[in-house]
C-alpha cells in the first residue's frame, strides 16, 4: 500500500473515463474508470494515514535525555600551527 499505487488507479480510472471510447453490451467502461478513480482515491488516503501513524510513532519514541550536570560549555585557547624546519647535512656525524 504506498502513495504511488493509489496515484496509479488514479490515473488509470481517468484514462478509462476520459481517453477510452470502447463499448460492450452491458458493460460501461466510464463507470469502471470512475470506481478506479475512487478506489484509487480512498488507496491513497489511506497510505497517507499509515505514512502519517508510522512517523508519529517513530518521533514519540526518539527520546532526549538531557543531562544538566555534564553539559558544559568548554572554551580552548585558539590553536596557533607551528611549523618545525629540520634541516639535516649529510657531512655531519650520525647522531647517537
Amino acid at each position: 500500500m504506498t502513495i504511488a499505487g493509489g496515484i496509479v488507479l488514479i490515473m488509470l480510472g481517468a484514462i478509462l473515463t476520459w481517453a477510452v471510447e470502447f463499448d460492450i453490451a452491458g458493460f460501461d467502461i466510464n463507470i469502471v474508470g470512475v470506481i478506479l478513480m475512487l478506489g484509487g482515491l480512498a488507496w491513497l488516503l489511506f497510505a497517507l494515514y499509515r505514512l502519517r501513524i508510522a512517523r508519529r510513532a517513530v518521533a514519540s519514541t526518539a527520546t532526549v535525555v538531557e543531562d544538566p550536570v555534564t553539559q558544559r560549555r568548554v572554551y580552548e585557547e585558539p590553536v596557533t600551527q607551528r611549523r618545525v624546519y629540520e634541516e639535516r647535512h649529510y657531512d655531519d656525524p650520525p647522531v647517537v
